[in-house]
């Protein structure tokens, strides 16, 4: 009899492991049924309370997980195995997704919103008609100082950072086509130029900033920024929003050249398993008040124009994070430079930080 109980015993256990081990691979796998809704986002890119709001209003429950760049998310949603519902990439990536047929063609009829999306932001060169993409945030390419060690208004242009005054205190963001645009912008080329001759120029250029470059980092600029360790970055327009709440003596300026316009906007992956769920979110992130509480949130500008109308002037009025049209008429939007020209670019990124070592 005490046998036959260890062994019920025995077959009821191994069935709990497997029951709880299929569980935690439906998770792994971000297939854990209808009724979750697979997130990969950008690090710190959404408001956690708004996660929390949407679980509460729809039923859905959210599986959050992050990246840190374009290429990294492509690599995991080509490579496929984890069922993401919904992806947020930057324009030139939406472009090479649709490219290797990795996104899902949008049913609009299914999306309710989209006219709250202002026009400027809509049926753009990289997903004309916005057939497999709906805009989430937008911002740009700038320099942040501190106007305790440089004086307000010294900064407008590129090439002041070139001035031998700023020696070993420039914070630059780890990207190649940033850094590489900085010098492309300097001589009035293309941000996606492909001309052997302009590259060359903006990579002999940038070596004379070698200098004052004190780090190339990434997340770390806040940090470095916000404690007063350094005086001057390159960073992108929501970062600087960050920094300057923490510190007053920050300001964040749009380089008279121009800038990078980049976009980040949500797209369901041709994988996802619950497509309906999917369209939960967009429509629930298209809501003008959502939105607006994501903005103030995560600091980058929204695209959506009722949203904006609900931010503080303080905000929607600051023409470095929501530019006027003659400013924007000198920035670019990044393309998809293709295989070749991508990796030319990125190995002219790391000599140049090769060089400054």
């Amino acid at each position: 009899m005490k046998r036959l109980q260890s062994l019920v015993i025995g077959i009821v256990a191994i069935i709990v492991i497997l029951f709880l081990g299929v569980k935690q691979l439906e998770h792994a796998t971000g297939m854990a049924g209808a009724q979750v809704v697979n997130i990969y986002n950008w690090g710190d890119y959404i408001d956690p309370e708004l996660i929390t709001k949407f679980e509460k209003e729809t039923g859905y429950k959210v599986n959050y997980e992050t990246f840190d760049s374009n290429e990294a998310m492509f690599t995991k949603i080509q490579q496929g195995g984890t069922a993401y519902d919904i992806t947020i990439p930057s324009e030139y990536m939406i472009q090479k997704m649709m490219k290797e047929n990795l996104l899902m063609k949008l049913d609009h009829s299914k999306i309710k919103g989209l006219e709250n999306i202002h026009d400027d932001f809509l049926d753009l060169s990289f997903d004309p008609g916005n057939h497999y993409s709906i805009p989430y945030f937008w911002g740009t390419l700038g320099i942040v100082y501190n106007d305790k060690f440089i004086d307000e208004g010294a900064i407008t242009s590129w090439n002041d950072l070139w001035d031998k005054k700023y020696r070993g205190t420039l914070m630059v963001i780890d990207g190649a086509r940033e850094v590489m645009g900085i010098g492309l912008q300097s001589f009035g080329h293309s941000l996606n130029s492909k001309d052997d001759a302009q590259l060359q120029e903006a990579f002999e250029y940038l070596k004379g900033l070698t200098p004052n470059i004190k780090a190339i980092v990434a997340d770390e600029i806040k940090m470095y920024m916000a404690n007063e360790e350094s005086s001057l970055a390159i960073t992108f327009s929501g970062e600087a929003a960050d920094m300057m709440y923490e510190n007053e003596h920050l300001h964040y300026v749009i380089p008279k050249e121009g800038s990078n316009l980049w976009f980040d906007n949500i797209v369901i992956p041709k994988t996802a398993k619950n497509v309906e769920g999917a369209y939960a979110f967009i429509n629930f992130m298209l809501d003008p008040e959502n939105a607006a509480q994501n903005a103030e949130y995560i600091g980058y500008s929204t695209p959506n124009q009722k949203a904006e109308a609900l931010l503080p002037k303080e905000i929607s009025g600051d023409t470095q994070f929501y530019p006027t049209d003659d400013m924007l008429e000198n920035m670019e939007v990044y393309e998809d430079l293709g295989p070749e020209y991508l990796g030319i670019y990125n190995d002219l990124f790391l000599e140049l930080k090769m060089y400054r070592r």
